[in-house]
């Protein structure tokens, strides 16, 4: 069954099924068995219980997925996580009012327990011959697509849990994402790193450009706003005495809701004492290295671009090295280190006969960054490490030794996502608070994406920091390459979306 297919069924159709399987529950009740159980000792997944030898003992249970009674004996298919196996029910074996009652009291997507032996039916199928079985969980609703198939794909997002029952494919991929994120932490734990949790409601939006959510706090009385970035606790940390930091959980950001941008995403950070940007791309490379190893990913795979078409996208490190400031001269025209005023570079972008959204609104520096988007981004398929940023992008990179109008910056970007940012950190607290004061002023002229002053960090800075090199990937977006998927939603469970 694809994901394309409908979950949402008639409702009349919806009514009259419930109805008779609300009788069917009544039929159990009086039967003396209880449709809820508390417990039941599964001791094999079904994927395993296939592995078997034959005359094997199984006891093990699983969501009916398929019922077909041929008189004296019925087959069936039980679904669990692991993957489905045909059980067999005789009436010789469980006796005629057992079997009866199984038999005319079920329905699809009911859970029962089974215990028997394994055997090969006369169609060569491995299966378990039913001895005993136990109600597990009456389904009072019918599964995904039994009248009328699944179509809209928003509700499968509503309602992920139909998706899982419904898609192997989307069972395999929620699968992965769980390995991945448990071969990330053992990666960062051989490499020495320790796992920290820091706040999500912030005084300030700080760590990153992006419009923040408010809220606010009763006890206390004072507004925050949820972290669009974990970075400014986790520098705190460095000046606290950490060498190694790493922290993974949600970053929220109040902005666009598109196949590449979620409010809410999964956002994975690190800080290292004495590295420089260059250890963390070489960390980076090595990071790939073992997750592809680890989780047996092929390091060559096909993806599509935007356009549709299909690339096959080569992992392999070590990946090759562009500078950010020629790619867009190259792919636009314009030299961006030569602009100090957003009208000049604005008008000499409508020159170039380029537009995009909101750019009428934007501050210099996210002019500079959309350009990039709309022009050069979208071209990047294979991954490509990009360095060479302008000061003004990154106001908390620290300036390059050899170009004060540069900061030592890389970003990992693979099929026009970017997927991973890096760079030295800024450690000069003078130094820190001048740029601060500049994106304060971009703010105050309109620029909803510059960065609040974080005045408790300056603070910090003050009692000494080492060199510092900080990393920061979105899962969520290096999940959705690995699993080839085009939208972020399909690689989260249970995605925002507007109410029905």
């Amino acid at each position: 069954m694809s994901v394309e297919e409908s979950v949402v069924e008639p409702v009349v159709d919806q009514i009259a099924e419930r109805a008779n399987r609300l009788v069917k529950l009544e039929n159990f009740k009086k039967a003396g068995i209880h449709p809820y159980p508390a417990k039941f000792d599964k001791q094999i997944d079904l994927a395993d219980a296939k592995e078997l030898p034959l005359e094997a003992a199984v006891k093990t249970a699983g969501r009916i997925v398929l019922f077909r009674q041929m008189g004296s004996i019925t087959f069936a298919h039980l679904q669990d996580f692991s993957g489905r196996m045909q059980v067999v029910f005789k009436k010789d074996v469980l006796g005629e009012e057992l079997y009866k009652l199984i038999t005319k009291n079920h329905d699809l997507g009911d859970y029962i327990g089974v215990e028997g032996v394994t055997f090969v039916t006369k169609t060569g199928e491995k299966s378990i011959q039913v001895n005993t079985w136990t109600f597990l969980g009456k389904a009072l609703l019918p599964p995904p697509g039994k009248f009328h198939g699944l179509k809209d794909r928003e509700a499968l997002y509503r309602r992920r849990y139909l998706d899982l029952i419904s898609n192997e494919d989307t069972r395999k991929r929620f699968a992965l994402r769980s390995s991945l994120i448990r071969a990330i932490r053992e990666f960062y734990w051989k490499e020495g790193f320790l796992e920290v949790e820091t706040s999500t409601l912030m005084h300030n939006a700080t760590g990153a450009a992006a419009r923040p959510y408010h809220t606010h706090n009763n006890a206390l009385d004072i507004d925050l706003v949820l972290r669009i970035s974990h970075e400014l606790p986790l520098k705190e940390l460095i000046v606290g005495g950490f060498e190694k930091v790493f922290e993974l959980g949600k970053a929220f950001r109040n902005e666009g809701h598109d196949p590449s941008h979620l409010p809410e995403h999964t956002h994975l950070e690190h800080y290292a004492a004495f590295w420089s940007y260059e250890e963390n791309i070489l960390f980076t490379e090595r990071m790939f290295d073992y997750l592809f190893s680890t989780l047996n990913l092929p390091k060559v795979m096909p993806l599509k671009d935007r356009d549709g078409n299909e690339h096959q996208v080569d992992w392999s490190t070590p990946w090759p090295r562009v500078n950010y400031i020629e790619l867009i001269s190259q792919d636009s025209g314009l030299d961006v280190m030569r602009y100090t005023s957003a009208d000049e570079l604005r008008s000499d972008i409508r020159k170039k006969g380029i537009e995009f959204e909101g750019m009428g609104q934007m501050g210099l520096t996210t002019l500079i960054d959309n350009l990039y988007k709309k022009v050069s981004r979208p071209k990047i398929i294979q991954p490509t490490i990009l360095f060479n940023y302008p000061k003004i992008l990154q106001p908390l990179a620290r300036v390059n030794d050899g170009d004060t109008n540069l900061v030592d910056q890389f970003q990992l970007v693979v099929n026009g996502w970017e997927i991973i940012k890096a760079y030295s950190e800024l450690v000069d607290p003078i130094d820190q608070r001048e740029r601060f004061m500049e994106q304060s002023s971009a703010r105050s002229e309109g620029d909803e994406e510059a960065m609040d002053i974080d005045t408790e960090y300056l603070v910090s800075m003050e009692h000494g920091m080492p060199p510092i090199s900080g990393w920061g990937m979105g899962v969520d977006r290096f999940m959705a390459l690995l699993t080839g998927q085009d939208n972020l939603r399909d690689v989260v469970l249970f995605p925002l979306m507007r109410p029905e």
